[in-house]
Formats: structure tokens, sequence, C-alpha cells
């Protein structure tokens, strides 16, 4: 059994995880096992993964359903199933972690909260400087100067999120105003997660499925969110915004006014 499980939502861009998965190589808390939720890759992508599993120190399983259009919700139910330990950490495979990401998640843990930390949005520029090799190493930490820089005269957007501090008071102060949880940097107890069956399999575009509804069903169900904001934080990859369809509002707007912390198309499916 292992202590904390990271759940990467995945598909396609393997070019990323490959740096994502470098940089899990990098934590100081290693009891974790890694589970990749993909949403329907091809074959070839499949194959390049498989080779990119040998390869990686710590345990780490595929979980795969055929591409049938967006249904990250759903591949995440499956590898919330597959999981094989009690708390629960979700990332995207286009977030590489700081060192000190899973230890921050886990020795914050807190039975009826969720966690949520902070990114960086890196711009084009800085992510296309950026390969495995130099992940390893803590390019970005040691490379403070140059992303300051492109924050300030670049494209890097929310680089004051990627300054970690241990001194209790900043961390107290910079963590008073409520921050929503986002879908790529939040964590809790797989039985939390449970108790409200888990993510909506009825969400199927980008956006609010994975965190706004999950948030709001949480919260329902007498979860608080806790931020991690400048303690848990990732680096985001540069890519073009995918389109937010008007859809998912509407069915989020469905499920306020219903006020069900437990839906009844997650984890165990009244279809199944």
């Amino acid at each position: 059994m292992y202590e904390t499980t990271i759940i990467i939502s995945f598909y396609k861009k393997i070019n990323y995880l490959e740096l994502v998965l470098a940089s899990l190589e990098n934590q100081s808390f290693k009891n974790f096992e890694v589970i990749i939720a993909d949403d329907g890759s091809d074959e070839n992508t499949v194959s390049k993964l498989e080779l990119l599993i040998n390869q990686v120190t710590f345990p780490t399983l595929h979980v795969w359903h055929e591409d049938k259009g967006f249904r990250k919700n759903k591949i995440l139910n499956e590898a919330v199933k597959a999981s094989n330990s009690d708390y629960l950490i979700f990332i995207d495979g286009d977030c590489i972690e700081h060192p000190e990401f899973v230890k921050e998640h886990f020795e914050n843990r807190e039975l009826k909260s969720v966690l949520t930390g902070r990114r960086v949005n890196l711009s084009e520029k800085m992510t296309n400087l950026l390969t495995s090799g130099k992940i390893k190493p803590e390019y970005l930490l040691k490379n403070k100067a140059k992303l300051i820089y492109d924050g300030l005269f670049g494209k890097s957007f929310y680089v004051e999120k990627g300054f970690y501090t241990k001194n209790n008071f900043l961390r107290n102060s910079l963590n008073k105003k409520k921050r929503g949880l986002l879908g790529c940097n939040f964590s809790l107890y797989k039985k939390d997660l449970l108790n409200i069956n888990g993510f909506d399999e009825r969400y199927e575009a980008p956006s609010i499925g994975e965190d706004s509804d999950i948030q709001f069903r949480l919260e329902l169900n007498g979860i608080k969110v806790k931020s991690l904001n400048n303690i848990a934080i990732q680096y985001h990859l540069y890519h073009k915004l995918l389109p937010r369809p008007g859809k998912n509002l509407d069915l989020f707007e469905k499920v306020k006014k219903e006020k069900k912390a437990f839906t009844e198309f997650g984890i165990n499916h009244r279809s199944n």
C-alpha cells in the first residue's frame, strides 16, 4: 500500500508527460504510485508511453479507454478505482511539479478537507527550453531570474505563484484568501471523493467538470477547501487554450440548482 496516489490526466502529449514524470523523479517525498489516466491516446502514443513507463523509478499504471471525445471525468473515475492508497493527488499531464509538491500535499492532508495549490503559466519560449534532462536537476528553480524576466517582459504569467516558502507566517498570510479548486492541482482523501461518487461523467468538455463541480459537491458534503498557494507549486507548460463549450455551464447550473452532493453519474454509475 502506498501513502499516496498521483493521478495524471493525459491525452496524446507524450513530450509533455515526459517532463511531468521527470519532475516526479525529483520529489523529496518518494512513497507514491502514479496512475496515468489516458483519455484515449492513439496506438503510437501508447507505445511511446509504455517505453516511458519502463524508464521511471516509481510504480506506474496506465489506465486507458477508447477515444470517444472528451471523457476526462470518466477516465479519472477509472483511475480512482485502480488506486492503491487512501490519499489521492490529481495533476494534469502538462504540469511540472516543484520538488516539494507531493510532500506538501501529503503532509498538509486533513480529513474533510480538499487541498488546492497554484501554478505558473509558462510561455511558449520557456516551455521550449525544457527537456527531461533539465527538469531532473531542477532547471526552473536554478533559473529563477530567467523566469522572472519572462514574467515581466515576456509571456509567462503568475510567476509569483512559483515562489516556494517554508515560513509559516508567510504561508498563513498568503493563504488567508479562499481560492477555487484547480483540477490540475488538488488532493483529498479517497473516501471523501467516493462519498460524492467521484467525478460527474456527464461533463464531456474541458473545464468545470473536473474542478468547479467537484468543489461545489464536496462543499455540499461538508468538505472545506484549503489553499496551498506558494506551497504546492506547479509550472504549466504552454499550449493553446481548448474551447469551453456552453454545455458545461448549463449542466453546472443544473447541478447547483439540484444541490446534490452525490452524483448518480459517477464512479458507481446507475447504468453500470
